[in-house]
C-alpha cells in the first residue's frame, strides 16, 4: 500500500500507525484570524442584560413617578421593555460591532417573546384553577351530572361528568374520522404528486381559516335538517371533524415532505414498491410529526364551542349513547355556566374549563407516549416479536443443511438418460 507523505502539520494518528491525510495544519487560529464564539454565555453578556434591566426599570420608575404624568402597569411594562432593549444596544456596542450589536438585539427580543408565551400560558392555567378551586375541592364535581342541581344548589350538589363524557365521545368519533381520512390525504398529496394534488391542497389550506360556525351549521343543515337525525353526539363529532380535518392534513403533509428522499430511493432500490415504501419507511420515520398533527387537530376540536351548541343541544343529564339525545361537552358546559349570574356557577364554569385543560393534557401525554417514539426505536411488544422473528430464522437457517444432508443426491435414471439422447 502506498501511503502518503506526511505533510508539516497534518493530523497525526496514535495508537497502531494509519495512513495520515495530507492537509493543512489545524491550528487555533485558522486563516490569521481570531474565531468568535457565538454559542458561549459570557461574564459581559450577563452583565449588560443585568445592567440594562436594572437601568430600564430604574427610568421608568423615576419617569413615572416624578417626571411624566404617566399610570399604568402595562405603560410601565412597555416602557421598560423599550428602555431595556436601547441600553441593552448601547452596552453591547461598547465590545461589538454593527451585525453583532443586531444579533444580540434580536436574540433578545426573541427570548422575550418566548417568556411572554410562557408567562401568559401559565397565566392562563392558574387563573382558572384559582377561580376553579371551589367547585374541584368537591369530589362530586367529578362523579355526578347536574340532573338534580339547580342554579341556587351548592357545590356539594351537582358536577360536570356528563359533559366531560359528551366530550370524550365526540372526539372520539371525530377521531376515527379524520385520522385515518387525514393521514391518507396527506400521503395522497405528498406522494402522488400533480394538478389534482395541487388542487386539493388548495382546498384544505382554505379549509384551515372555516369559520367554525358555519362547519356548524353545514352540518345542521345537512344531518339534522337533511337527513333528521336530530341534535346528538354524533352530530357533534361530524361537525368537530370538519373542524380537525384540514388541520390533520395539513400538518401531515408538511410532516411527511420533511421525510429525506434518499430513503425513498434506497427503498425503491430494493425492489419495493411505491405503497410499502409509504407504509414501511416514509411513516415510520415521521410517525412522531404525525402524532404532533393529529394532537394539534385534536386541541382544535376538543375546545370547539360554535359547532357543538348548533349540532348537539343541551342537557344536565348523563347521555352515553351518541345516536339519540342532546348531549353536551366541556366548552359548552363552561359558556353556560359562566354565563350565569350565581357565583356557585361561575365556580363551576370555571372548574370545567381546568377539568377541560387537565383533559387536554392527559391526552396529550397519551398522544405522545403512543406516537412520540422516534424511527428505529421499538416498544417492548415490538422488540419481543423481533426477537421471537429472529429466533424463528436462526432454527430455519440451522435446519437447512441437516435437511440437505439427510436428503440423498438424485441420481438421474438411465432411462431418463435414453430419453434425453444424451447416453445414446
Amino acid at each position: 500500500m502506498t501511503v502518503a507523505p506526511e505533510a508539516p502539520g497534518a493530523r497525526q494518528a496514535t495508537g497502531r500507525p494509519r495512513a495520515t491525510l495530507p492537509g493543512l495544519a489545524r491550528t487555533a487560529v485558522p486563516g490569521g484570524e481570531r474565531r468568535r464564539a457565538l454559542t458561549r454565555l459570557r461574564a459581559t453578556d450577563l452583565y449588560a442584560v443585568v445592567g440594562a434591566a436594572a437601568s430600564a426599570l430604574s427610568l421608568t420608575w423615576l419617569l413615572f413617578a416624578w417626571l411624566l404624568p404617566f399610570d399604568g402597569a402595562v405603560g410601565f411594562v412597555v416602557m421598560a421593555y423599550g428602555l431595556f432593549l436601547l441600553i441593552y444596544a448601547l452596552l453591547v456596542s461598547f465590545d461589538e460591532d454593527g451585525p453583532a450589536v443586531v444579533d444580540r438585539i434580536a436574540a433578545a427580543v426573541v427570548r422575550s417573546m418566548g417568556v411572554l408565551l410562557v408567562v401568559i400560558l401559565a397565566f392562563v392555567v392558574v387563573y382558572a384553577l384559582v377561580e376553579g378551586r371551589k367547585a374541584l375541592v368537591h369530589l362530586n364535581f367529578f362523579t355526578q351530572d347536574m340532573h338534580l342541581a339547580g342554579p341556587l344548589e351548592p357545590l356539594s350538589v351537582g358536577g360536570a361528568l356528563h359533559a366531560a363524557a359528551g366530550t370524550l365521545i365526540m372526539i372520539a368519533i371525530a377521531l376515527l374520522i379524520t385520522v385515518p381520512a387525514g393521514l391518507v390525504c396527506a400521503v395522497f398529496l405528498t406522494e402522488v404528486p400533480g394538478g389534482y394534488a395541487r388542487f386539493v391542497r388548495t382546498i384544505v389550506e382554505a379549509m384551515t381559516a372555516l369559520p367554525s360556525i358555519v362547519a356548524g351549521l353545514f352540518i345542521y343543515a345537512t344531518v339534522i335538517l337533511g337527513l333528521g337525525l336530530g341534535q346528538s353526539g354524533l352530530a357533534a363529532g361530524l361537525a368537530l371533524s370538519v373542524m380537525m380535518l384540514p388541520i390533520i392534513i395539513r400538518a401531515a403533509d408538511v410532516v411527511i415532505r420533511l421525510v429525506p428522499g434518499t430513503l425513498r430511493e434506497a427503498s425503491y432500490a430494493m425492489g419495493t414498491s411505491r405503497w410499502r415504501t409509504v407504509w414501511h419507511v416514509v411513516l415510520p420515520t415521521c410517525r412522531s410529526g404525525l402524532t404532533t398533527a393529529v394532537i394539534l387537530g385534536t386541541a382544535r376540536g376538543i375546545g370547539e364551542t360554535s359547532p357543538v351548541l348548533l349540532t348537539s343541544g343541551y342537557t344536565n343529564d348523563l347521555n352515553l349513547n351518541p345516536l339519540h339525545d342532546p348531549m353536551v361537552s366541556l366548552p359548552l358546559v363552561t359558556f353556560e355556566f359562566v354565563k350565569s349570574p350565581e357565583p356557585n356557577m361561575i365556580s363551576r364554569g370555571f372548574g370545567t374549563a381546568a377539568l377541560l385543560m387537565t383533559l387536554v393534557l392527559l391526552l396529550f401525554v397519551a398522544a405522545r407516549i403512543v406516537g412520540g417514539r422516534g424511527p428505529g426505536q421499538l416498544s417492548r411488544r415490538q422488540e419481543h416479536r423481533r426477537v421471537l422473528a429472529s429466533q424463528r430464522d436462526a432454527r430455519r437457517f440451522a435446519g437447512r443443511p441437516a435437511a440437505s444432508a439427510s436428503t440423498p443426491p438424485s441420481i438421474p435414471s438411465p432411462n431418463a438418460l435414453t430419453d434425453n439422447g444424451s447416453s445414446s
